[in-house]
């Protein structure tokens, strides 16, 4: 099969020939049929510290995937050939003290799909059928590929009470967006995005955003002045990583609001503790999806809501064929506009 495939440490990916992969006794093989790039995946391609670090070569990235299921181990169940499918990328060890206990998502022992075991930049694929999720509804390819990304979102956008809730999320990337489409579908009142990108907040103001802040030339401050708002947030997401954005959203806060951090700083970076206690906020980390009653909403929510499906549809803004990835990967680090998709059956 045909693969994108880290064949050595260092900068860059490889257009190379692989075996197929076999399914074992509890796996599934599945014929990709699109991709997203992830910020992940171009952090595996620069080979940056933390790829050089992580990253053992060889290695097929890419764990953002929609497919066709084409053979099942023996021991499967409740996977079918011909699914249409999208999967957890966390692959857990089953038998720590979370996951015994039903907290899968918090496994000590995670080994993650284009990160430690081969991924989705392939014809086919392989993982294990407990992390396979069927679509039942009628999702596009391009949706479907969005699936993992859009867990994020989820899960960070519902870990509180969002209904009449003044939200700010700071960093407009491709989870940011959609991250403002769920907090407008459940109800939230006013919604502020962040980001440095004109392209980005533009995107935000179409997805629902009531007012967005370039934070290089203006303050979150302004926009809670200009949407009369008298007190600070109830809600922050975190989605950016960025060293200055958690300080300015803890600044914006309400007393008593809540925050949840998606977002993955490259260094540490000074917080105002005291204004944490004495504010008494709550900050809580979020780290992918909940399994799987995250996917359960996300497929719920899309199901029931046209509107929704539009705008997370509308976060996909290019979708190039897989043999042109490297026009892809240089749209994706662009970091300009929303998702990028590609197609893998375009050879």
């Amino acid at each position: 099969m045909r693969a994108l495939q880290k064949t050595a440490p260092g900068a860059g990916l490889d257009w190379v020939t692989v075996p197929d992969p076999v399914a074992g006794p509890d796996d599934v093989v599945i014929r990709v049929l699109r991709t997203g790039i992830c910020g992940t995946d171009l952090h595996i391609d620069h080979w940056d510290d933390w790829a050089a670090s992580t990253i053992t070569a060889p290695l097929i990235p890419g764990h953002e995937f929609y497919g066709e299921v084409v053979a099942t181990g023996e021991l499967v169940r409740d996977v079918d050939l011909g699914d249409r499918v999208s999967g957890e990328g966390h692959i857990v060890c089953g038998t720590c003290r979370n996951c015994r206990a039903g907290r899968r998502q918090m496994c000590i022992r995670t080994v993650g799909l284009g990160v430690q075991r081969d991924g989705a930049f392939a014809e086919y694929l392989t993982i294990p059928a407990s992390n396979v999720w069927v679509h039942q509804g009628d999702i596009s390819p391009e949706l479907g590929a969005i699936f993992d990304p859009l867990g994020n979102a989820v899960h960070t956008t519902l870990a509180y009470r969002l209904v009449g809730e003044d939200v700010l999320i700071t960093g407009c990337g491709p989870i940011g967006l959609m991250a403002i489409a769920i907090a407008r579908h459940v109800g939230a009142r006013f919604i502020v995005g962040t980001d440095i990108s004109p392209a980005r907040l533009a995107l935000a103001k179409g997805i629902g955003a009531d007012d967005v802040v370039d934070v290089s030339a203006r303050r979150i401050r302004e926009a809670q002045t200009a949407l009369g708002m008298r007190e600070g947030f109830d809600v922050g997401l975190e989605m950016s990583g960025a060293p200055t954005s958690l300080p300015e959203m803890i600044d914006n806060m309400n007393h008593g609001g809540r925050i949840a951090m998606l977002g993955l700083p490259s260094a540490p970076f000074a917080i105002d503790w005291a204004k944490v206690v004495t504010h008494m906020l709550v900050v809580k980390g979020i780290y992918g999806r909940e399994m799987f009653e995250t996917w359960n909403a996300m497929s719920a929510m899309l199901q029931t809501s046209s509107a929704l499906r539009a705008a997370i549809g509308s976060v996909i803004t290019e979708v190039i064929p897989a043999r042109d990835w490297k026009a892809g990967f240089a749209a994706a680090s662009a970091g300009s506009g929303g998702k990028v998709v590609l197609d893998w059956t375009e050879l």
